[in-house]
């Protein structure tokens, strides 16, 4: 590959909603290389610290009743609405598969290493799932916080977030960015 090719990728990728995905399935071919994309991250001192749980099937709607319930749980009555219910359900139940984004932290660094590395691990089943036309986005709702009662952690381990996929129905949007040189400055003397 060369590196147009790369960049090309790289400006493609997007925070594509479940919305947008069709009702083809993401093969067990193309999940596995999504999941060792992942495994390629950098990381500080080996630790390896992404772990992902993968929601497929069913589970999708235990996952979809699961998080509704404890929206009602931490939204105040009066903060709830029918409309974000049913884009919970809507999000879990369009996607194909569903991770959860989780850590294992080491305590050989600081956990903001580690959690830099497991958002590099994501980056990168990101950018794969770009080059494989599969929409797929972040999520971090209140409910991240609940999930060690939807599934079994292990010690140390905690949810990050939950990336929704989907092989997507149409094309990819267009982007911008501000350009570099508005973030950027040299330091030479």
């Amino acid at each position: 590959m060369n590196p147009e090719e790369l960049f090309k990728i790289i400006k493609s990728r997007r925070s594509e909603m479940p919305v947008q995905y069709s009702e083809e399935k993401i093969s067990n071919e193309e999940l596995n290389l999504i999941l060792e994309s992942a495994n390629w991250a950098p990381n500080h001192k080996k630790t390896e610290p992404w772990r992902f749980k993968i929601i497929q099937g069913e589970a999708r709607k235990r996952l979809a009743e699961f998080m509704v319930e404890k929206y009602l749980e931490i939204t105040l009555p009066e903060a709830q609405s029918e409309r974000k219910k049913a884009g919970i359900i809507e999000k879990c139940l369009r996607s194909d598969k569903i991770i959860l984004i989780c850590m294992k932290t080491s305590r050989l660094l600081p956990e903001w290493e580690e959690l830099a590395a497991t958002s590099m691990a994501v980056q990168n089943m990101w950018l794969m799932c770009t080059s494989m036309k599969i929409g797929s986005y972040w999520s971090s709702p209140g409910t991240i916080s609940k999930m060690d009662e939807f599934t079994e952690f292990d010690e140390d381990e905690k949810c990050f977030g939950i990336f929704y996929m989907g092989k997507l129905a149409g094309l990819l949007h267009e982007s911008t960015r501000k350009p570099i040189e508005e973030k950027i400055r040299f330091i030479e003397d």
